[in-house]
């Protein structure tokens, strides 16, 4: 076969070195974005086992006031909501972690893109409202589970025990307040 003498090589590119623009399906910022929920997750995840560790039954409060100690119940129901909050954050973790996975192995032809993968939007875009709503759950019931830790070493708040209200009305202001600004982050990026 002969080469002109027109042809000049270097404008030649071979087809696995060619590169094309990314379609609006590619997973960049959706890898990590996933990266940082598992992040968080975790560290989430180990607040859940400090507040196992802080509490234990017949505990008594800071209280001089033995009715303000907290009852079996409530150590009850810090343990069920330390649970279920582990639960949800176990579930959003493993929802980003498949994804990423199935985003790497759809991209096993070319390891050096590992972020660019293509993959079915809608099944991206489910996987990570679940995850998010997982996140948002596990927030909710560790919110509950911080209320009886605070009121397990302040005193119930039923018996008017001032540091164990502020306290909470810190603790319910920022989290609701920080989980309003995720939740309406997250409307706002499915919406557009």
């Amino acid at each position: 076969m002969e080469v002109s003498e027109d042809y000049e090589f270097k404008d030649y590119v071979a087809p696995s070195a060619r590169r094309f623009p990314l379609p609006p399906t590619t997973t960049s910022v959706q890898v990590t974005a996933l990266d940082g929920l598992v992040t968080v997750n975790s560290l989430f995840t180990v607040a859940v086992f400090v507040g196992l560790s802080l509490t234990s039954p017949g505990q008594r409060s800071l209280e001089d006031n033995t009715a303000c100690d907290a009852g079996p119940d409530v150590v009850r129901n810090l343990l069920v909501f330390e649970v279920v909050s582990f639960s949800f954050f176990l579930f959003s973790s493993l929802i980003a972690q498949g994804l990423k996975l199935a985003i790497n192995l759809l991209n096993s032809n070319d390891v050096d893109e590992a972020f660019r993968a293509h993959i079915n939007a809608r099944v991206l875009r489910l996987g990570m409202l679940g995850s998010a709503v997982g996140s948002v759950m596990g927030c909710l019931f560790l919110l509950l589970s911080m209320v009886n830790v605070i009121q397990i070493r302040l005193g119930m708040l039923s018996c008017g025990s001032s540091a164990a209200v502020r306290a909470v009305a810190v603790l319910l202001t920022l989290v609701c307040t920080a989980l309003a600004v995720y939740i309406s982050t997250i409307f706002y990026a499915f919406t557009h």
